[in-house]
């Protein structure tokens, strides 16, 4: 019995000096501390309802990546510089348009004479 009171004594008398050599938290810690933990409780649900809804898309953004990624990859080979076009325009009727900023000049058009070689009009 008097063993145990005395290691709870030493462990007592240890405590305090364990406390000292912690060096205290300063009240920006603290205040920090607290703000990010209140922060994180209030955007929780709205994480939450992210995740969810990254669940809900995930087997159409797979199977839209599956459809027309061949496409969009082709698509991506044609053209070299994105930043020559104007964004996309839709039509009515679900044509979609890829204006030039700067159009090209038209070719000149060349037409066959009676000999087989094209003459330049």
């Amino acid at each position: 019995m008097i063993r145990h009171a005395a290691i709870v004594a030493l462990l007592l008398s240890a405590a305090p000096l364990a406390a000292e050599e912690e060096a205290p938290n300063s009240l920006i810690e603290d205040g920090a501390r607290m703000f990010l933990r209140g922060l994180m409780q209030e955007m929780e649900p709205a994480l939450k309802s992210l995740e969810d809804l990254a669940d809900q898309m995930e087997p159409a953004l797979r199977d839209f990546a599956q459809t027309m990624g061949p496409a969009l990859r082709q698509l991506m080979d044609e053209v070299e510089d994105w930043s020559v076009y104007e964004p996309p325009v839709m039509l009515p009727n679900g044509d979609i348009i890829l204006r030039r900023k700067v159009p090209l000049k038209p070719e000149p058009e060349t037409v066959p004479d009676d000999g087989g070689t094209e003459i330049e009009l």
